[in-house]
């Protein structure tokens, strides 16, 4: 049986050549388990490097578990996380915030995924009144939900807005490298405009599995591993999961491989633009491409490759591309488009 590209996400692709290889020459001998071990120790200076600042970072098993673990450090029961409708915590984590964190998230709408300050506005008039949450956290996404990027000049924005109103700062950065493969560097965009807190990722750009916590704001991570212990993201054999952090944050494969998922989401751009059936429903800045296609080759075209459907209503998808997308992957998927809108 012949399986095709899926362009359904880049969870779906498999793991870094370079990354199974860490976790192979990491199944050597005893280490102290519970992240007391060389590997751990040397990924959190490689975080450090990284983000040009002395950052505090803890890593746990997935990206869930990053956004709850690292919200319940910031918030009380009464409080509340605003965030994109749009925003992973909000649409796809089952409610996992609002049970673990036990707060509340306050959603705005948001057509690119973006927040801007100015909807934030409306949330604080309930301050200082018992009957209704308090709000404490900003989530933005980087890259949103929906692909797009914000500017060093929106998250200063929103950073400015926290700290006027005594807010913090929390970033979902499942794809964030693919965001500073985009647009700019990494201490750039978060450690100098006073960002708080990042859930890093790993999994959608090349690792098995694990994501890091990052307290850009060193000063908020003081109880934060009982939270994580709490949260049930306190991984035992912690080297399995640092090792790999430290062979993607090597050598700028992170970078790498972000730069190139983006280029073939680019890629699929470019050869879809030509096709008139076919409307991109978002700027294409990352490694996803929204597109409003006809109804009619939708699951003709999914018996090939795999992709959800965004919007069932106006027939909208959303392809993913990732490390391992090849232009023989890109152009085999667009003859195929064309052949079922014939």
């Amino acid at each position: 049986m012949k399986f095709y590209r899926s362009f359904a996400s880049d969870n779906n692709a498999p793991v870094h050549e370079k990354i199974m290889k860490a976790i192979m020459l990491a199944n050597q001998g005893d280490v102290i388990a519970y992240g007391d071990d060389p590997y751990t120790e040397q990924s959190k200076e490689l975080f450090k490097e990284v983000f040009s600042a002395e950052v505090e970072t803890f890593f746990v098993f997935n990206g869930t578990g990053a956004n709850v673990s690292s919200i319940s450090n910031l918030i009380k029961p009464f409080q509340a996380v605003m965030c994109a409708e749009t925003a992973h915590m909000n649409k796809d984590e089952c409610g996992a915030p609002e049970k673990y964190a036990g707060c509340k998230l306050l959603t705005v709408p948001s057509a690119d995924g973006k927040l801007k300050a100015g909807q934030l506005e409306k949330f604080l008039k309930s301050r200082g009144f018992e009957h209704h949450v308090q709000p404490k956290v900003i989530s933005i996404t980087q890259a949103t939900e929906m692909g797009t990027i914000y500017s060093i000049a929106e998250i200063e924005e929103i950073v400015r807005f926290a700290r006027k109103n005594d807010l913090y700062v929390h970033v979902d950065g499942a794809r964030i490298a693919n965001a500073v493969a985009a647009s700019e560097p990494i201490d750039k965009m978060l450690t100098e405009t006073g960002v708080d807190v990042i859930s890093f990722g790993g999994t959608k750009n090349g690792m098995m599995f694990g994501e890091a916590v990052v307290f850009i704001n060193p000063g908020l991570a003081k109880d934060y591993k009982y939270i994580r212990k709490q949260s049930m993201q306190l991984a035992s054999k912690m080297r399995y999961i640092s090792a790999q952090f430290s062979a993607i944050l090597s050598d700028n494969l992170w970078l790498k491989n972000a730069r190139h998922s983006n280029s073939m989401a680019k890629l699929l751009e470019e050869k879809l633009k030509n096709i008139p059936e076919i409307t991109i429903t978002q700027p294409v800045e990352t490694n996803s491409i929204f597109a409003v296609i006809p109804k009619e080759i939708i699951n003709k075209l999914q018996e090939k490759f795999f992709f959800y459907v965004w919007n069932h209503e106006k027939s909208e998808v959303r392809w993913m591309t990732s490390f391992l997308t090849t232009e023989e992957d890109i152009n085999n998927f667009v003859v195929e488009i064309k052949r079922l809108l014939k």
